[in-house]
């Protein structure tokens, strides 16, 4: 089993499971089973334009907009497989190898163990709560049932989200497992510091993938140019892309990690983005409420967020032209 661990900003990272060796069909629980045919059945629906009204295809687009407001946190866990004891005797015989990739120049191997303990840990007793607030609650969307045409949505989607909370939950407790050993292998990989910097080095897809990969020199200058913008690690500075997921998904031949990093990206500069205006807004009434001998002190020689901003991208062209 291989995990990525990807650092999105450099205070936030996902976590993501690679299975070396994917189940044979004869192999699959009724629970894989299930899962496979439903997801079969979603991109069907997405797909569906002669259903009444096309409610199969408007059920799917308001569904993928409720998906996308799910925590990437527990997206991550639930890519990692429940620990069986078949799984759990593998891994402490040594017959199961458990390593983590991660790039080592935009974030440092002494913080991967406590970043992925605390990845574990964090949520476990939310997903646990919130699974049975699930189940609890799908008896109560039993009179949907009645609505002609179209099946009772309010209850699979209960049973959706009390199935991704196990999933993660179990998910989170094999990782706190393979911690708890320390037969976790990291693995400091140089094709994701190239990626990464790519990503900060260019505007787009298209021109990263025609541009020469990154030098050495390069990969460094960027790493420490964005370790100065954190301002001793005050501040939490994007180092992914939203566009760059796709590359770094080719890169190691993993389709679905694309999305998985696109989701995450989105929501942790979201997050970011309501954080620097809840303090622009602090700001701003602070110096608003200021004496007026204070209005020009230090307040106002604080730098403004979009010339901070502007700086970070000043800083990397000019490592980018070297």
């Amino acid at each position: 089993m291989r995990l990525f661990l990807l650092p999105i900003s450099t205070r936030r990272s996902l976590i993501y499971c690679e299975r070396l060796h994917d189940r044979l069909a004869s192999e699959r629980t009724w629970l894989d089973k299930i899962t496979n045919k439903a997801n079969e059945m979603w991109v069907a629906w997405e797909k569906d334009e002669k259903s009444f009204k096309r409610w199969k295809k408007t059920i799917t687009v308001y569904g993928n907009k409720a998906f996308k407001q799910i925590p990437y946190e527990e997206w991550g866990l639930k890519t990692i497989p429940a620990l069986t004891a078949k799984r759990k005797s593998a891994v402490v015989e040594g017959k199961e190898k458990v390593e983590v990739m991660f790039p080592g120049l935009f974030l440092q191997e002494k913080k991967v163990p406590s970043i992925l303990l605390q990845l574990a840990t964090e949520r476990q007793a939310l997903h646990r709560k919130r699974m049975l607030w699930s189940i609890f609650g799908m008896p109560i969307t039993i009179p949907f049932i009645l609505v002609p045409v179209i099946p009772n949505i309010p209850f699979f989607y209960l049973v959706f989200r009390a199935y991704s909370h196990w999933k993660a939950l179990q998910g989170s407790k094999h990782l706190e497992f393979i911690l708890k050993t320390k037969l976790l292998k990291t693995i400091p990989s140089s094709e994701l510091d190239e990626v990464y910097t790519a990503g900060l080095m260019y505007s787009t897809r298209e021109i990263s993938r025609n541009a020469p990969r990154p030098t050495q020199h390069q990969i460094e200058e960027i790493s420490k140019v964005v370790d100065k913008q954190t301002n001793d690690g005050s501040e939490d500075v994007m180092v992914l892309q939203r566009w760059n997921g796709k590359l770094i998904a080719e890169r190691f031949k993993l389709p679905e990690m694309e999305v998985e990093i696109e989701r995450a990206v989105e929501q942790v500069e979201r997050a970011i983005k309501g954080k620097e205006e809840l303090v622009e807004e602090k700001r701003e009434l602070e110096r608003a409420t200021a004496a007026p001998g204070q209005t020009n002190g230090e307040k106002a020689a604080e730098i403004p967020l979009e010339k901070r901003s502007e700086q970070v991208e000043k800083e990397i062209d000019d490592v980018a032209k070297k």
